[in-house]
C-alpha cells in the first residue's frame, strides 16, 4: 500500500471510488463498464474487486456482473445504530418542521461532502425530497456553508438544486465547535424575504436546542 502525501492510502481511496460507483440508480455493473467508469485499468479494477469480495463488500453474481456484496448489511447496521439521534433531538426536528411546514434535515461533514444523517419530511405536498445518507458537495447550499464555515446562519437559494431554498444554523458542542448544521429546505417560492428570516429565527432557534441536548450516539 502505497501512502499518498496527504496521509492517505491509494489503494485504500481507489477501493472506495469504486464502490461510490454503485448507486440506487446503478446497482450492478459489468466489469468492462466498471473499468471505464473508475478510469482505472482492468487489472487494477479486477484486484480490488477480489480484495472487496473477500471481506464480503463486493458479490461477483453468476451473470458475471458485480454488485455490493452481503457484507454491506452489517455496515449499513452499525451506521443506523450510531447515528440513531436521542428522542429528544428527534423532537426538534418534527416540531420545527411542524413551526415550518418545510422538510428538516440535519447535516454533518464528512470530508470534503456534508451528509444527511436525519430528516423530518414537512407537511406540504410539494416538499423538497431527499434521504438520510444523500451526499451534497461542501459548501453548497445553506448548510454547506454553514459546515465549510463560511456563514453561520445562512439562505441559499437555487443550490444545490434549481428552484430548491435553504436556511440553516449550526449546531455546537460544548466547546463551541460546529458538530452540524440543522436545515429547513423547501421551493423558493415558499422562501421570500419575510419567510427566510422568520425561517432563519426558528432554525437558530432549534439548532440552540439541539446544541443544548446533544447529538449522542445509541450505542458506544
Amino acid at each position: 500500500m502505497k501512502p499518498e502525501d496527504d496521509g492517505t492510502v491509494r489503494s485504500v481511496l481507489r477501493a472506495f471510488d469504486l464502490l461510490a460507483l454503485f448507486t440506487e440508480h446503478r446497482r450492478t455493473w459489468a466489469v468492462k463498464d466498471l473499468t471505464a467508469a473508475s478510469g482505472l485499468a482492468k487489472t487494477t479494477v479486477l484486484r480490488l474487486v477480489a480484495t472487496c469480495e473477500q471481506r464480503g463488500l463486493l458479490w461477483t453474481r453468476p451473470d458475471g456482473r458485480i454488485t455490493v456484496g452481503p457484507g454491506m448489511l452489517r455496515w449499513a447496521q452499525l451506521a443506523n445504530t450510531a447515528w440513531q439521534l436521542p428522542e429528544p433531538v428527534r423532537q426538534v426536528l418534527r416540531d420545527l418542521a411542524r413551526e415550518c411546514r418545510e422538510t428538516v434535515n440535519l447535516y454533518v461533514r464528512s470530508t470534503s461532502v456534508l451528509v444527511c444523517v436525519a430528516q423530518q419530511e414537512g407537511p406540504l405536498a410539494i416538499r423538497h425530497v431527499g434521504r438520510v445518507g444523500d451526499e451534497l458537495p461542501l459548501g453548497s447550499g445553506a448548510a454547506g456553508r454553514v459546515l465549510d464555515g463560511t456563514e453561520g446562519a445562512a439562505v441559499s437559494h437555487g443550490e444545490p438544486e434549481a428552484g430548491a431554498s435553504s436556511v440553516a444554523a449550526p449546531v455546537l458542542d460544548g466547546d463551541g465547535r460546529v458538530l452540524a448544521a440543522l436545515a429547513v429546505t423547501g421551493p423558493s417560492s415558499r422562501f421570500g424575504p419575510g419567510e427566510a428570516a422568520a425561517f432563519t429565527d426558528a432554525v437558530t432557534a432549534a439548532a440552540l436546542r439541539i446544541s443544548q441536548i446533544g447529538l449522542g450516539t445509541r450505542a458506544e
